[in-house]
């Protein structure tokens, strides 16, 4: 793996993210990402060739085996991984898409021209929209691998003895699985930690939300403001005319007279 790569992907996707963010990342990249790859080859790299059955039918082995593990564990963490983490690039895209915008901006009009933007990685507009699509896509697709690990291994997490009745097995079949409590103790680790990513997503689109509430709650506030003050103004000059018309007319009639 090119840990320079994976380093400045990181600080990339660090460099714009909220607090909340932040904290997100950390738990990914240590609790998710180092377990990973440290741990899951060690941990199930000899499942299929430790699934011991008490029969010697050929196939059988290898039905039962395919029928309790249709996708290895650890291939199925690393692809939740992959699309865990995907979205928050769309994050880093749209900002390079933003300075590449604004760059050309400045080559076309001079350098003393109006910014498109005041700052490209602040998020507003399309950002805004961009960041928080990216936290509702994370946040489904770990509530969508959690529910594929129940339904996989049917919430048992690797029990001691299973059960396989598939053909071409003549009866049923005892076969039982090798380290199990050290798979079990390691996948309810990997959803407890995907719960708790679950959980940090979901308490930044809160604070992202009501951010955004609390700014339209202003602007409003400062906008009503400032058409109170032109009203005002607007009345206050109507009246100055209105008194500059009176004194014509005064000084006119003492001319005259």
């Amino acid at each position: 793996m090119n840990w320079a790569f994976l380093q400045g992907l990181v600080s990339g996707v660090n460099k714009y993210s909220t607090a909340f963010g932040r904290i997100w990342l950390s738990v990914v990249f240590i609790f998710r990402l180092l377990v990973l790859l440290v741990a899951a080859e060690k941990v199930f790299g000899d499942e299929q060739k430790e699934f011991d059955c008490n029969t010697r039918e050929p196939g059988c082995h290898n039905v039962c085996y395919d029928h309790f593990f249709p996708i290895s564990p650890s291939r199925l963490w690393a692809l939740q991984l992959i699309f865990v983490t995907c979205p928050s690039l769309l994050v880093v895209l749209h900002v390079a898409y933003r300075d590449d915008r604004e760059r050309k901006h400045q080559l076309k009009h001079g350098e003393g021209c109006t910014h498109l933007y005041t700052d490209t990685s602040k998020k507003r507009g399309g950002l805004w929209w961009t960041y928080l699509f990216s936290l509702i896509f994370k946040m489904a697709v770990d509530a969508v691998f959690i529910f594929l690990v129940y339904y996989i291994y049917e919430a048992t997490f690797f029990p001691l003895l299973v059960r396989c009745q598939e053909a071409p097995c003549p009866q049923v079949t005892d076969c039982y699985i090798s380290r199990s409590t050290e798979k079990r103790i390691f996948t309810i680790f990997l959803v407890v930690v995907s719960l708790v990513c679950i959980l940090l997503t979901l308490c930044e689109i809160l604070y992202l939300l009501c951010k955004r509430c609390h700014e339209c709650a202003v602007s409003h506030k400062l906008n009503k403001r400032e058409r109170r003050i032109a009203t005002a103004c607007s009345q206050a000059n109507k009246h100055n005319q209105d008194n500059m018309a009176d004194v014509a007319l005064f000084d006119k009639a003492n001319q005259v007279h």
